[in-house]
């Protein structure tokens, strides 16, 4: 896939940062509704057809007689919005422009020349070529300098991700030329590259921790999770897993039936997995376990924090209202409205909140909204300075919002899912030199340097052994910290040595990611991940909830 890494600095367009909105809307499997033509509303139809005619009006004389000119579609898309922020956070109009590219982070593949890619200092660089696609065939190593894209020059000119898609991708079939720069080569080197189609992953990593713990990181409910999971699943119990520590963590949500098939393969004798409740009863369901699971019995623990959203909820709500799986980590972000998808006129969308998810005891994932979109977005912010991302916040615990499961355990409602374990935020190895090697892109850019110069034998060492030998010395911390200092990253002792585990750790982590990808990344980060390590000492609460003891 073409996409960045989480820490460039890019200056944002309106459309990225209305993205993770964007991705995060729960679509609904059912009809679409299309717009073709105005019709009144059966609940109030005088109001909507005299409220029509009231905005007609008005963009009209606004339209001949206001005293400089105007764009129209710009004042209807504006006041849109902000019509559409006084119903619920999560209820939104996709101009038409953007549709496709808030689409393809859910779909299951798209169509481009395959490469993972990173933006530092104004240069694209190919963190990887993506395995059996057509930069991997032609040639394109990690490492390598995107300087021009079709003769056009892309170095230096302050390119974001989007202005990548719009050069890298296009239809299968169609050639792009790219000019590469190549450390080992003197002079640019030319490829034609022939766009393909390319898979996308939400499965980002399984393995097996030890002998009989498995992990999977699911990171978006897309068009090809379920299948992606159950390819994970599968692989691991044929490896001996008899416990799976599932990681939704940071995870946004995406296509609603995808979540309830995997909580399906988890879930026995036809329980209640989730119900939606809207206006009137044409919205309203309720979605049980319908067949007979690939891990219905064992134990298993799912980690979840304040990213976690929308389709997550649902799969992390229906285990633990089921007594099925033990909950660790932090209060989820609270995404528990159902949209539809409505197709208007002009190509754009509306995807429009027609009922509420509730999990099988009767809680609501949705947290409160209080008409301030941009409150409602601080939220997590707010958690952080309320100190919620250190112990769990008291006034979630009240009665009123108790509620039972399957076996009579307490849990509480109030937005998001509330962890049977929490786990606070461990801060303590953090700081602000940290953050701006990270910000610098010092981390990935040494990381990426040690590679390319140590790539022979590095590709010679089995990851097992790299696991267990392979040391961050003190000699390559100072040459971070000298690259650093170069590219204006001023030098803290007292924060270098704060952090100076984490910076091993993090530094041994990206060079196992450019030898041996995710599979080699996520084992050696897990490392130094307390949330990881916490969840792996609770398997055996999570065996007594499994056996129905709690």
């Amino acid at each position: 896939m073409e996409h960045g890494e989480e820490n460039r600095r890019v200056r944002n367009t309106p459309f990225q940062i209305k993205l993770p909105l964007f991705i995060s809307l729960a679509l609904v499997a059912g009809v679409l509704l299309g717009a073709t033509t105005f019709s009144p509303s059966i609940n109030n139809p005088q109001g909507t057809a005299k409220s029509y005619l009231k905005f007609r009006d008005i963009l009209s004389y606004i339209d001949r007689d206001y005293v400089d000119p105007v764009n129209v579609e710009e004042l209807t898309d504006y006041a849109i919005d902000k019509m559409l922020e006084k119903l619920d956070p999560h209820t939104a109009y996709i101009p038409a422009e953007e549709l496709a590219m808030a689409r393809s982070y859910l779909e299951g593949d798209f169509e481009g020349i395959g490469v993972e890619f990173n933006i530092f200092k104004d240069t694209i660089y190919v963190i990887t070529p993506l395995s059996g696609g057509p930069s991997e065939a032609a040639g394109i190593q990690a490492g390598d300098k995107i300087i021009k894209v079709n003769g056009e020059n892309v170095a230096g000119t302050g390119i974001d991700n989007e202005g990548v898609f719009k050069r890298l991708r296009g239809p299968k079939g169609t050639e792009v030329e790219l000019t590469i720069l190549r450390n080992t080569v003197k002079k640019p080197l030319q490829f034609t590259i022939e766009r393909s189609k390319i898979p996308t992953h939400s499965v980002d990593v399984s393995y097996m921790v030890d002998s009989k713990t498995g992990y999977i990181k699911v990171s978006r409910f897309a068009s090809n999770t379920y299948e992606e999971f159950m390819a994970a699943l599968t692989g691991l119990k044929d490896k001996g897993m008899k416990q799976l520590l599932l990681d939704l963590r940071g995870n946004p949500g995406g296509y609603m039936d995808h979540a309830i098939r995997m909580a399906d393969e988890f879930i026995n004798d036809e329980k209640l997995i989730v119900y939606t409740d809207g206006k009137g009863e044409r919205y309203d369901s309720k979605t049980f376990a319908e067949k007979r699971g690939v891990f219905e019995k064992g134990s298993l623990v799912v980690l979840l924090d304040e990213g976690s959203a929308s389709a997550s909820e649902i799969v992390a709500g229906a285990l633990q209202d089921n007594d099925r799986a033990l909950i660790v980590g932090r209060r989820s972000f609270g995404k528990g409205l159902v949209q539809m998808p409505i197709p208007l006129n002009d190509g754009s969308e509306l995807r429009l909140t027609i009922s509420r998810y509730y999990t099988p005891s009767g809680r609501s994932i949705q947290k409160p909204y209080g008409g301030d979109a941009e409150e409602y977005e601080m939220d997590i912010l707010h958690r952080y300075e309320n100190g919620e991302y250190f112990h769990p916040d008291s006034s979630l615990f009240a009665d009123s919002l108790k509620y039972k499961t399957l076996s009579g355990r307490d849990v509480y409602g109030g937005g998001g899912i509330m962890p049977d374990v929490f786990v606070p935020r461990d801060t303590t190895e953090l700081s602000e030199y940290l953050s701006q090697l990270y910000n610098k892109n010092m981390i990935r850019e040494y990381s990426l340097a040690y590679y390319q110069k140590h790539k022979r034998e590095l590709e010679k060492m089995p990851f097992e052994k790299f696991n267990k030998n392979f040391e961050v010395t003190d000699k390559m911390l100072q040459e971070v910290v000298q690259m650093a200092q170069t590219a204006g990253v001023e030098y803290n002792e007292a924060q270098f040595k704060r952090s100076r585990n984490l910076l091993r750790n993090n530094l041994k982590a990206f060079i196992a990611r450019s030898v041996y990808g995710n599979d080699g990344f996520f084992p050696v980060l897990h490392q130094a991940d307390d949330e990881f390590q916490e969840a792996l000492r609770h398997f055996s609460q999570a065996q007594s909830l499994a056996a129905g003891s709690m």
